[in-house]
């Protein structure tokens, strides 16, 4: 496989002295009507589309005849070949925010997903000839390494506790993931990808309300845990205060009357409503 080479060109402002030269002389033939001013009007009509003008983070892939010559990157006004074909190339970062992709993860869940991806190109000749149209090219196989990193990866570890990398908490590390996977799938198209991060990441409409009450009853779920175990805590260090300072006995059926009240009281998710005892302690 060929790489890019460069190619030096000459100088277009020398060229274009030696082109006025040239029309002048052209001119001055024809005015004096002698046959060499056929040869001076055609080699400088030749000259003309020897001039290109090289941009800033533009290059220009110069070919003859179909064999590749080199590319020129620095920027100015130059002159080539004029039977050189050319073709401008954009060296500039470009970004594509990809639309969101509807796959499945690899627990089969339906999701949506896009990336947004910074690329550039690095190797003008992969661009130009290894491929048919390399920004088309782009898009395909970002598109492709999307959903093969979908694939890959569970949306969360509701239903997959062993997982170690899902795709809503693992941001980093995903992202670096794709970006190497679109580095090795759009290598030989002479692409390099600066960066890139999943812009949106959702679950399909179809299921989107059934997962967001299993994450509601998730959060209510570990939410009640944390109460228990602070009320328990709680009930314990009342328990242990009331034996210390001999303020009142309790026998276990009463200790047991007195940890369900305090649980309810502390576990419940409404105030409690106090009941004022007029009777003694045994009624």
């Amino acid at each position: 496989m060929k790489n890019e080479s460069s190619y030096s060109p000459l100088s277009a402002y020398i060229m274009l002295v030696f082109f006025a030269s040239m029309l002048g002389l052209s001119v001055f033939m024809i005015l004096n009507t002698t046959l060499w001013s056929i040869p001076c009007i055609m080699i400088t009509l030749v000259m003309v589309p020897g001039f290109m003008i090289v941009n800033p983070n533009e290059s220009t892939v110069l070919v003859l005849f179909g064999t590749y010559k080199g590319t020129v990157k620095a920027n100015g006004f130059w002159w080539v070949n004029p039977f050189f074909s050319r073709k401008k190339i954009s060296l500039k970062a470009r970004n594509l925010n990809g639309t969101p992709l509807k796959v499945n993860d690899s627990i089969g869940n339906p999701i949506e997903i896009a990336a947004v991806i910074v690329w550039q190109v690095r190797d003008t000749f992969k661009a130009a000839f290894e491929v048919d149209d390399y920004v088309q090219y782009v898009h395909i196989q970002s598109e492709a390494a999307v959903r093969h990193l979908a694939g890959k990866c569970p949306y969360d570890n509701f239903e997959d506790e062993s997982a170690e990398i899902t795709l809503r908490a693992g941001t980093d590390q995903i992202n670096e993931m794709l970006e190497l996977e679109l580095n090795e799938r759009l290598a030989p198209a002479g692409i390099t990808v600066i960066e890139a991060r999943i812009s949106h990441l959702a679950y399909a409409p179809e299921i989107a309300g059934a997962m967001l009450q299993r994450q509601q009853a998730t959060a209510v779920v570990a939410a009640r845990k944390k109460i228990v175990e602070g009320a328990v805590g709680m009930v314990e260090m009342a328990l242990t205060e009331l034996g210390k300072k001999n303020f009142i006995e309790l026998d276990e059926e009463r200790r047991a009357a007195m940890v369900s009240n305090l649980l309810v009281v502390l576990c419940g998710d409404r105030n409690a409503q106090p009941v004022i005892n007029t009777g003694t302690l045994h009624n």
